[in-house]
């Protein structure tokens, strides 16, 4: 038993109230929970000594052995008969989990690996699709290469006529158990068995095809049902199109992510779209119709007399397709009118009469004099 200090190891002073130390606690053994850090081969370690710590502490009597008397007030013979005992043995830390995780965790806590057919890894792959492909869905035929389950051992591994007997080196478990010190005495951690790769099995005559691992390299060709309203982004999960397992474990998931190329004309917003359509400047003025063509068919968008630009004109029910409901979303046309830049003088002329019998000012026109311009200089 080490001297590590019990409340150093929940970072707080040693005249902590119980509402500090218990807030200590939970935030330690969020950071520190096994569940959330699987990598983390010492976090089972130090989970449980902050567990204890807090245990201690949390109970005014041991608390009050612990400063009189350190360690050996609650792990010593001072403690002995006392309730001083490892909380281990007895069911406390259970009781903490239930406490502070509802539950979270503590029915696995105790559980160890199941021995059988580990499942095979996941797999991931790239799809382009095009902007109208994402909106109203496609189906795709991609080329896979991926293990699959060995057709002469049907997946076992061992040669035909033959079977798996269970491994001698964990006894059929699928784990192998490790004891090492710590300030709690034995900490016992698992790994899976390397010799059986956790499946608690081994084989005497191997497979001659695919050599005991019960899988095979195979490429073949899936069918990807692409629904409509996906995004650039989104991902499909394949369940059991991935990688078989290791001698006859199910397969693993594919992951097919998707990238959209973007549209000249429309732009995606969630489920709606957006365009832009150029108006003439007559027809804004005098108002008319003209032809737009969406993703669905060619429609005669109505122009209303005097049309500005940035007017939207909203089309219900043209945008994209909701994933996760019914109905699509909306298509919003916005209207910019054009101002004409490439005049001749007969047309600059007419605009200027127009500007005139509309009483507005033009100021200096900087093209030249045409007939309009000739007259009013000579009636002036």
């Amino acid at each position: 038993m080490t001297d590590a200090d019990l409340y150093e190891l929940l970072g707080v002073r040693r005249d902590a109230s119980d509402d500090e130390l218990k807030r200590a606690y939970r935030s330690k053994a969020r950071a520190h929970h096994p569940d959330t850090n699987q990598d983390d081969s010492d976090s089972g370690e130090h989970f449980k000594e902050i567990s204890l710590a807090y245990e201690i502490l949390s109970d005014p009597e041991r608390r009050a052995r612990y400063d009189r008397y350190g360690h050996a007030g609650v792990f010593g013979a001072a403690a002995a008969g006392q309730g001083g005992g490892d909380p281990f043995a007895t069911g406390g830390l259970g009781d903490l989990f239930d406490a502070f995780f509802n539950g979270m965790g503590g029915a696995q806590a105790g559980r160890g690996r199941r021995a059988g057919p580990v499942p095979g890894p996941d797999a991931e792959m790239m799809i382009e699709l095009t902007f109208r492909e994402a909106v109203f869905g496609v189906q795709r035929q991609v080329d896979v290469t991926t293990p699959v389950h060995c057709d002469t051992c049907e997946g076992t591994g061992a040669r035909p006529g033959t079977s798996v007997v269970r491994c001698q080196e964990c006894q059929g478990a699928g784990e192998l158990r490790r004891v090492r010190q710590s300030i709690l005495g034995q900490v016992i951690t698992a790994v899976p068995c390397p010799r059986c790769q956790g499946s608690g099995q081994s084989i005497e005559a191997p497979c001659v095809d695919c050599r005991g691992d019960g899988r095979r390299s195979e490429s073949r060709t899936l069918t990807v049902d692409i629904p409509g309203g996906v995004d650039d982004g989104s991902t499909l999960r394949l369940a059991g199109h991935g990688p078989a397992g290791f001698r006859g474990g199910p397969n693993g998931a594919l992951f097919v992510h998707l990238s959209v190329a973007r549209d000249d004309v429309f732009q995606r917003s969630g489920v709606d779209l957006h365009a832009t359509v150029h108006v003439p400047m007559a027809l804004a003025a005098l108002g008319g119709s003209i032809p737009f063509d969406t993703l669905d068919d060619t429609r005669d968008l109505t122009i209303a007399v005097g049309t500005q630009s940035g007017s939207v004109l909203a089309l219900k029910g043209l945008g994209v397709p909701k994933l996760r409901g019914r109905g699509r979303g909306d298509l919003y046309v916005h209207m910019q009118v054009d101002t004409p830049t490439d005049l001749d003088d007969g047309q600059r002329e007419l605009l200027s009469a127009l500007a005139q019998a509309r009483g507005e000012d033009l100021g200096e026109v900087p093209h030249g004099e045409g007939l309009f311009s000739k007259l009013r200089s000579a009636l002036s």
